[in-house]
């Protein structure tokens, strides 16, 4: 009995045993098999990612890459000048806005694509302003034939119930929707064409019969030019991913990134001038990896420049205005003041800045400019000038006649935006920048574009229309413009913080 009991015992531990043992391999078994699922799910969930951010594999790009794009370009200074408006040309090379923009349509083999803070192109109001917006009508009907001739039209826009658009998208157009208000509370008021993704057009006109008739208007086009154009693309690949989405994606797709900036500018020649040139986007938020922002543009073009710097914006105001827990927060914004002083004061560059003088010139441009003359009073070697151009303004459209430029040119670069030089737009606002510089001897060259721009700042500098306001008398001349009378008004009008 003794024995039987014994090998009773050895039995059953020898069960328990292989029961352990197998309980310890069902465990290992288990954990590994969470361990796998787990990494799965993570994987599952990055790829879910990926695709919900961004195509991965982006927007085709038609074979054009860094190594076979074109470098050999074409550059033309286009310009819009109101029929009223008197201003002296001496025979440079002048092109029309509007033909410009048809050249660009006429090259058109397989694509468009166009961003615009604005689509009126046509306008059904115009009584006592015959003819006013014929060459916006006839912009409008060339983009609407544009499918009838196999392009391909593709428009991103902030606009959610323009009637154009949506006649062009019946007309099977393409046109994405950018949530601006979601990503920075701001606008879109980025304005360029690509074309075939060979030829660009960037400045300071939108697609609106003003711009080709009754505003004052700069840009460039610039044509076999796919380097540039690809990186250009990529801008817009950027704003057309965020179609319908009410946050900026942390993952992106390499076809975004930029292909050059102010450390790796592109290396090309302009007319047969040897140069380079990059583009600079803005706000911060809408900088994908590698892109320079405009405002780092600006201060690099400020810096290098030698002897002058000559500037023409509609509006002139380094302030940010933001909103904190339902309170307005008015700041000083240095980023582009002080750069300016520095400039002036410590390394002897001539500036002038041409200021559009009209119904939304905020209070504040005047105690900053008086701030900025002041820099050189009693001092040697320092010149700062300023001059506001004002032109008369008719019926209820504060727009017409307006100096609606936005550029900067110097002794050796130019840079061509989309934005006011107010602090807010920098902050909160889309806008895209092309900084290029020249980079043979002033004294070997010919003329180049950067002297055509020169030349057009020069015109405008000692036209009639640009004065120099001196005082409380000069300002009571243009008393017609009903600013608002305190910050209070301005506040409630909105004047300043939603600049054209």
């Amino acid at each position: 009995m003794k024995a039987s009991s014994y090998s009773a015992v050895q039995q059953q531990g020898y069960s328990a045993s292989i029961f352990l043992r197998n309980k310890d391999k069902l465990e290992w078994t288990q954990q590994k098999c969470i361990a796998i699922f787990a990494l799965l799910c993570c994987f599952a969930v990055l790829v879910a990612l990926i695709f919900s951010s961004v195509d991965i594999w982006g927007d085709d790009e038609d074979g054009i890459t860094e190594e076979n794009c074109s470098r050999d370009c074409r550059i033309v200074l286009v310009e819009n000048i109101p029929d009223d408006l008197s201003l002296h040309l001496d025979g440079r090379s002048h092109l029309p806005l509007s033909v410009g923009f048809h050249s660009l349509l006429d090259q058109a083999q397989h694509s468009i694509e166009v961003v615009s803070p604005v689509w009126e192109l046509n306008s059904w109001d115009l009584d006592t302003i015959p003819n006013a917006a014929q060459q916006g009508e006839l912009l409008f009907q060339r983009l609407l034939s544009l499918n009838s001739q196999g392009v391909r039209l593709k428009i991103a826009s902030s606009l959610t119930n323009s009637t154009e658009l949506k006649a062009l998208a019946a007309h099977n157009a393409e046109v994405h929707f950018v949530n601006m208000t979601a990503f920075t509370r701001g606008g879109l008021h980025s304005s360029f064409w690509i074309v075939d993704r060979k030829h660009i057009y960037i400045g300071s006109a939108d697609m609106d019969w003003r711009s080709l008739s009754k505003r004052k208007e700069l840009g460039v086009v610039v044509y076999n030019c796919s380097c540039l154009a690809l990186d250009l693309h990529r801008v817009f690949s950027f704003y057309w991913q965020l179609h319908e989405r009410d946050y900026i994606p942390s993952i992106w797709s390499k076809r975004v990134t930029a292909l050059y900036g102010k450390h790796d500018a592109l290396e090309l020649q302009l007319n047969a001038t040897p140069a380079t040139a990059y583009v600079s986007t803005s706000p911060e938020l809408f900088c994908s990896k590698d892109r320079t922002r405009d405002v780092d543009a600006i201060y690099q073009v400020i810096q290098s420049a030698k002897t002058f710097i000559f500037i023409s914006v509609t509006d002139y105001l380094p302030l940010v205005k933001r909103s904190f827990r339902g309170t307005a927060i008015t700041r000083y914004w240095s980023s582009i003041d002080e750069v300016i002083r520095e400039a002036v004061v410590l390394r002897g560059v001539r500036v002038r800045l041409l200021i559009s003088f009209w119904k939304k010139t905020h209070p504040l441009t005047f105690n900053f400019v008086t701030s900025l003359k002041s820099l050189c009073m009693q001092l040697h070697n320092c010149s700062l000038e300023v001059r506001f151009f004002s032109h008369k303004e008719q019926k209820d459209d504060f727009q017409l006649g307006l100096n609606h430029n936005k550029y900067m040119v110097t002794d050796n670069a130019v840079y061509l935006g989309n934005h006011d030089w107010v602090g807010s737009d920098f902050a909160v606002n889309a806008g895209v920048g092309l900084v290029f510089k020249i980079k043979d001897n002033p004294k070997d060259r010919g003329v180049t574009v950067l002297e055509h721009i020169k030349a057009a700042f020069e015109r405008d500098w000692r036209s009639r229309y640009a004065k120099s306001l001196q005082g409380s008398k000069d300002q009571g001349k243009y008393r017609h413009l009903q600013w608002p009378k305190n910050h209070r008004e301005a506040k409630e009008k909105n004047e300043w913080n939603n600049p054209l």
